[in-house]
């Protein structure tokens, strides 16, 4: 189907954007700012480099678009295969800023989580045979359904295991569980599943489960190893080691992050909070505490900030 046939205007213009001739992921960042209504620090948090050298990126992108006198234009259909991961990518972020907010009061930003949700099914509608489209759509189903137990009345943050799973949106899991399962039946008929229906599966294996007790960490650690394999990034392999804790021992997920301290992971605070977390299960309380505050120097959201001084207060 021709892009421009696509009854949005905004995926349209989000097509447009990704233009081949800018590199990947200045062109991903480009069209986040312009049309994906994120800003430079959010955009910068998204690919774990500073504020600084990612509006460098930008400033270099438009200059390049200028220079080179790129047109923007809607791609005609065979151009369309070529900008579809970047396409995919950029709806993914949005969604994820939305979900996981880079800074201010609120946690969840719902407006960009449903902005992203109807992008991705307006991509299904177009592209009913692609696998990673349906994987991407199913991944934001999955987490999404979750939205309501994720803080507390008094905005509160509450984590994965600790959620009242009859708040979580079970109609809206089923879909999303379907929509997984078929991408994975069709893409095994072509070269093995993508990133975005791993990331989906994993998101099934915890929200399939009647209990945070009940979960199959092993098949989380198992999907991660193979998401990192693909698409090899440090965050892959911080939740990697986090499932690897839940299965096997906190010290067998210390080791693997451990392993990751000079990384881009240096200054992220889900990094050193996951550390904390491990090193408090060891009862190395000193150890912990550093941590905490390490994630604490880096953390920018109020719920998040109050959640790890509860827990660095725990620790003490």
């Amino acid at each position: 189907m021709e892009v421009s046939a696509a009854p949005d205007d905004q995926l349209r213009l989000i097509f447009t954007c990704c233009h081949p001739a800018i590199e990947g992921e200045a062109q991903v960042a480009l069209t986040l700012r312009t049309l994906g209504g994120l800003t430079t620090t959010e955009i910068a948090r998204a690919f774990l480099v500073p504020e600084a050298t990612m509006a460098k990126r930008l400033v270099r992108a438009k200059n390049k678009i200028r220079d080179a006198g790129i047109r923007y234009r809607v791609p005609p259909a065979e151009l369309f295969p070529e900008r579809l991961p970047a396409v995919l990518e950029v709806v993914y972020l949005i969604f994820n800023e939305g979900y996981a907010a880079t800074g201010g009061d609120t946690l969840v930003r719902r407006e960009l989580c449903s902005n992203a949700i109807r992008l991705g099914r307006v991509l299904g509608e177009l592209l009913p045979n692609e696998p990673e489209v349906h994987g991407l759509l199913a991944l934001m189903l999955l987490h999404d359904a979750r939205r309501d137990a994720r803080v507390d009345t008094a905005g509160e943050l509450i984590l994965l295991a600790d959620q009242d799973r009859a708040l979580w949106d079970h109609e809206q899991i089923d879909h999303g569980v379907r929509l997984v399962r078929q991408a994975l039946r069709r893409s095994a008929l072509c070269g093995g599943p993508g990133p975005y229906q791993l990331q989906a599966a994993i998101a099934a294996v915890h929200d399939e489960a009647p209990s945070a007790d009940a979960v199959d960490w092993r098949a989380i650690a198992s999907l991660y190893g193979e998401l990192h394999r693909i698409v090899p990034s440090p965050v892959v392999e911080l939740n990697r080691a986090v499932a690897v804790a839940m299965a096997e021992g906190p010290d067998r997920g210390l080791a693997l992050m451990n392993d990751l301290a000079e990384t881009q992971l240096a200054n992220n605070h889900l990094y050193h909070a996951a550390r904390a977390d491990l090193l408090g299960r060891l009862g190395r309380a000193e150890e912990a505490q550093t941590a905490y505050r390490r994630a604490l120097d880096h953390v920018a959201t109020t719920a998040e900030r109050r959640f790890l001084e509860s827990r660095l207060r725990a620790v003490d």
